[in-house]
């Protein structure tokens, strides 16, 4: 009993390699010379009722021990509480033992932990959690569970040299502490802060005048979380105005709210869209200086007009009309509007130029159904349009267009064999209309065109990330 103790922690199953270990032990003569082998193998009565993989498996292991001729040098306990495992880590370090997880593959490793706390190296299997346990606490040897000698030489070289043993011994009681929960906490929130920042730019103050600019700082992920309760406030109801400066100039929320709730209901009730008003741009955002996404920046509320239908369809009349229902607060600047549609942004730019209108209407353009989103700009008049290269970078993710392209090309196809008469298209490609984020179908046969349920029940099956519009 005061030889060092090797020990194994784990329940009787093929793939946690006990047998090797029994036969590593039992074949080399000076390892089995220095040390006593436990074996804490879970919890049995009777080996017949256990599981017939691990009654296989407790068998085999007595039999090595009955043909190695281990009696007295190994250990077997049928039973042990929870609340036992610490004692029996603590017995194993006191007679200068090791820890041993001889697993095939070992996805995390818990006991090396644990005996790394109350002093006791480790030799565990190189394939792996216990790799990355290692590189933390250096407390240990690995070693390939295939290899037989690999494991007997390890063990023998903690068990008969005590320098390398003491040093193993201090590095895990000196590094365990970067296993703590604190420490877990405090690592994990340090990669967040470092993450790339995915809120888009136009929240992240100092980016107005580089069109490039980036930042590296690690803080800026989590500065901007905080700053979005402060720079996005999206909400109809609309609050006073704590300046003394403005009280005047801004209505009250409930008026404003009624009269944008009254011009909506006029438009969807056929109303006649007054335009006897002008209206104007905001001169508010003439400054050349102002930035690069200056209307979105400084908006108290917005807006966004979602268009169902083409710009011939009185669109220019609706958007009046809602613009005339606030003109006092947008002339001011506290209100904006971003306008939602399926145009890409050159027929954008047709609608606004044929209806008299400025880019700057409107703060932020999302086209091609959610495909791309544009900011208004006043640096360029050849180009008042910024695109939103965050924005693209983030739906790229696990995108895989080209793929979901063929699908809906081969759906439509199917469409016309099944339902087609004398070979008539149903649902064609729209090649013309379509984007690097939206696959624009033309339907011929509008009565034939299966529900909306169907194509989207086809890109579940084929795990395709696209919303179907």
């Amino acid at each position: 009993p005061r030889k060092p103790m090797i020990l194994a922690l784990a329940r009787p199953d093929p793939k946690k390699n006990l047998t090797t270990l029994v036969k590593a032990f039992g074949e080399c003569r000076p390892l089995r010379e220095l040390a006593n082998l436990t074996l804490i193998m879970g919890n049995r009565d009777n080996i017949d009722e256990v599981s017939s993989t691990n009654s296989a498996l407790l068998l085999s292991i007595l039999k090595m021990i009955d043909k190695y001729d281990l009696y007295g040098q190994v250990a077997y306990p049928k039973h042990h509480k929870q609340s036992d495992v610490p004692d029996i880590y603590r017995l194993a370090a006191k007679t200068k033992g090791v820890f041993i997880n001889p697993a095939f593959i070992e996805p995390f490793g818990l006991t090396l932990i644990e005996a790394a706390a109350y002093g006791l190296p480790m030799v565990a299997t190189k394939n792996g959690g216990p790799v990355d346990i290692h590189r933390v606490l250096d407390n240990g040897l690995l070693v390939d569970p295939h290899d037989q000698q690999a494991i007997a030489d390890a063990l023998l070289k903690l068990v008969a040299d005590k320098q390398p043993w003491a040093k193993c011994r201090a590095n895990g009681l000196k590094n365990i502490h970067l296993f703590s929960w604190p420490e877990h906490c405090k690592t994990y929130l340090s990669r967040i802060a470092s993450c790339k920042p995915r809120q888009p730019r136009w929240l992240r103050p100092g980016d107005d005048d580089d069109e490039n600019s980036e930042t590296d700082s690690p803080s800026d992920s989590l500065r901007d979380i905080h700053d979005i309760s402060l720079n996005l406030r999206f909400s109809l109801d609309g609050e006073k105005n704590d300046n003394k400066e403005n009280a005047d100039s801004t209505l009250d929320p409930e008026i404003r709210k009624s009269k944008l709730e009254n011009a909506v209901l006029s438009l969807s009730k056929g109303a006649p869209k007054s335009t006897s008003k002008s209206w104007s741009s905001d001169k508010a955002d003439q400054n050349p200086g102002a930035g690069k996404f200056p209307a979105i920046r400084r908006r108290r509320h917005i807006f966004v007009i979602a268009v169902d239908c083409d710009a011939s369809s009185g669109l220019s009349g609706s958007v009046k009309k809602i613009f005339e229902a606030v003109e006092k607060e947008r002339s001011e600047g506290s209100i904006g509007f971003i306008l939602a549609s399926s145009f890409n942004i050159s027929e954008v730019q047709s609608f606004l130029v044929s209806e008299g209108m400025s880019p700057t209407d409107f703060g932020a353009y999302i086209c091609n159904s959610g495909g791309d989103l544009y900011y208004s700009s006043f640096h360029s008049e050849q180009n008042p349009f910024v695109v939103d290269l965050y924005y693209h970078s983030h739906i790229e993710y696990r995108w895989g267009g080209e793929g979901l392209r063929k699908t809906l090309v081969r759906w439509a196809a199917s469409i016309t064999d099944k339902n087609g008469e004398n070979g008539e298209h149903i649902v064609v490609e729209d090649e013309d209309n379509s984007a690097d984020y939206c696959y624009t179908f033309k339907v011929c046969k509008p009565g034939k065109v299966p529900p909306a349920k169907e194509l989207r029940k086809v890109m579940r099956i084929q795990a395709l990330r696209c919303h179907a519009v």
